[in-house]
């Protein structure tokens, strides 16, 4: 072993672990990088391992890291391909000043593998600047290329060169230059290919891929909020090819840019189905396109995580005979989700379940799927009557649109079928009100319908970084916070594993209806939505804003979260107490 690794080693504090022993006698063997090898070692601690180096050849260490913008004009000074293939990350340039002889500036660059010979000359020969070199750990200058480059900027800046070599970038977007020295259309697939599996190992529920005026944009929600994706700077150049790529994967028209389509990509991560589906709208900049990531794995009710007081009633629900469920939110809200984990509970041998949905968004053994299709004349309407005809123990109805197959489904409800389906409104009774607005009779919305169950996403804490939180009680009580029973009030913090949001996931908060003899009553007589609030209040229903902070106290979410989707509780009338939850606190200033 060469003096200098042992050195190395020594000053790390592992010369004595047998497996880097080992994995550095291979390395040299096969003379591979010793550092990857080391690195890679189990017992070996990263940061320590390349600060001991950093000091041992005299190198300046580079933290890294940070929510601080990379400085785009780094990147004209070392080549994408060069950069992202040896992982070397441009930190900082000094322009040439009259004390520097050779007057080219001075680029200074991180690398995790300061020993590496091949990166010093390939980057030498590629930079007529000054090289100071600085050590930092692999994981932030992995951060780093994405950030300053873009994905996949070695693959478009190869394009790109191809492009200028054969004297094709005034042909525009729509030129593919077959024998140039990469094949264009390859590197395409490659890029989309890259952005589809980036999107879903950072858990992506959407990604949008939007044209502008001067760059072409792509965001992931992650969590329910939009994240910006680093893109190359000349990404505009190929917006045609990517989004004809994307088309041609979801077998849209390609050659139909004018009005919106809508497709389907079936793809697979780690043996895992993922169906995509693709929405593109046409846009004064070009066609934007949207694609919703569904990942086909089964949706339970423990998924849900519903708390003890909201599932014994859910599970009561799904043993009745018949009546209508439905679930009420906006778009976006986790509907779909729920319901799909009831018809996991309800899907049993003895049970016929049929559903018509528009699209099927969960494909699930066991259960007829239909899916509409208006152009044919398969409607909700046309297809649920069908459907009543086949004999069917539950039916459910992606959503309730209008007033015909509202209709039908409760003739179903009150035939003997048990119906669940969902609406569009802003909270639980608001269902109510939203069926008679369509038409309904309330006599007939009284007699069918069961349960209204109203929820919303938020944010999960997540587990490795949230902490508790010091809440103002004069606060607490202004938001009506339950203050009487044991809980911890938690705070967002951030780490690597949530990417410095705080949080890792979501999770549904629920306001549940039930129909009772009293509320019946009202609805009959079409009372005022404020008179059957208070009657749910006496009925026991606990408001979405409640449960959640339920949630809050459970360490679950945040009071920031629940807050950003709930409304303040109605305040009660006429002697009924309005209370949201009888839960206290433990920690609290």
């Amino acid at each position: 072993m060469m003096p200098l690794i042992q050195k190395l080693l020594l000053d790390a504090g592992c010369a004595d672990n047998p497996a880097v022993a080992e994995a550095v006698e291979q390395a040299c063997y096969n003379q591979t990088s010793f550092v990857e090898a080391v690195l890679d070692c189990e017992g070996v601690r990263e940061r320590d391992f390349l600060l001991a180096m950093a000091h041992t050849l005299n190198l300046t260490w580079w933290e890294g890291g940070g929510d601080k913008p990379a400085e785009p004009g780094l990147r004209r000074h070392l080549p994408a391909e060069i950069a992202l293939r040896h992982r070397v990350l441009p930190v900082k340039f000094e322009e040439a000043t009259e004390e520097n002889d050779l007057g080219h500036g001075t680029l200074h660059l991180s690398t995790f593998d300061p020993l590496n010979l091949v990166t010093h000359q390939r980057v030498a020969s590629s930079v007529p600047h000054n090289i100071v070199w600085h050590v930092g750990q692999r994981t932030k200058i992995a951060e780093g290329l994405q950030k300053l480059y873009g994905l996949g900027a070695d693959t478009f800046e190869k394009i790109l060169r191809g492009r200028a070599d054969w004297g094709s970038e005034e042909l525009g977007d729509e030129v593919t230059v077959l024998d140039g020295p990469e094949d264009e259309e390859a590197s395409v697939v490659r890029f989309v290919n890259q952005i589809l599996r980036r999107g879903l190992e950072q858990r992506a529920t959407d990604i949008h891929v939007e044209p502008q005026q001067d760059r072409l944009r792509i965001r992931y929600r992650i969590d329910g909020r939009l994240e910006e994706l680093p893109v190359p700077e000349n990404i505009k150049s190929l917006q045609a090819s990517v989004i004809a790529r994307l088309k041609i994967m979801a077998r849209l028209d390609i050659a139909e840019k004018r009005l919106p389509q809508d497709g389907r990509i079936n793809l697979e991560l780690d043996g895992l189905p993922i169906d995509v589906r693709v929405a593109t709208i046409p846009s004064v900049e070009g066609e934007s396109v949207s694609l919703r990531l569904l990942a086909q794995q089964a949706v339970t009710i423990d998924r849900l995580g519903m708390t003890d007081n909201v599932r014994p009633v859910v599970e009561e629900l799904l043993k009745l005979p018949n009546g209508i469920i439905l679930i009420t939110g906006p778009t976006g809200s986790g509907k779909s989700t729920t319901l799909y984990a009831y018809l996991t509970e309800l899907n049993q041998a003895h049970r016929r379940i049929v559903t018509i949905e528009d699209p099927v968004e969960y494909k699930m053994p066991g259960i007829v799927q239909i899916a509409v299709k208006p152009e044919i004349g398969l409607t909700f309407a046309t297809g649920l009557r069908s459907i009543l005809r086949g004999d069917p123990n539950v039916v459910m109805i992606g959503e309730m649109r209008d007033l015909e197959t509202t209709e039908i489904a409760i003739r179903a409800a009150l035939t003997g079928h048990l119906v669940l389906s969902t609406l569009h409104t802003n909270d639980a009774i608001g269902g109510i009100t939203r069926l008679v607005d369509m038409g309904v009779e309330p006599f007939l919305v009284s007699s069918a319908v069961r349960a209204f169950f109203a929820q919303r996403l938020v944010r999960k804490l997540c587990p490795l970084c949230r902490q508790p939180a010091e809440v103002e009680r004069d606060y607490l009580q202004s938001i009506n916070f339950p203050m009487s029973t044991p809980g911890t009030i938690m705070r967002a913090v951030g780490c690597e594993a949530c990417r410095g949001s705080g949080y890792q996931g979501r999770l549904s908060i629920y306001e549940v209806v039930l129909v009772t003899h009293a509320l019946q009553h009202l609805i009959n007589t079409r009372a005022h939505p404020a008179e059957m609030h208070r009657q749910a209040m006496k009925d026991g229903f606990i408001p979405m804003r409640g449960y959640g902070f339920q949630k809050v106290l459970s360490g679950d979410t945040t009071i920031e979260e629940v807050l950003s989707v709930t409304a303040m509780d109605r305040k009660a009338e006429d002697g009924v107490p309005a209370r949201a939850v009888t839960v206290p606190l433990k920690h609290a200033a």
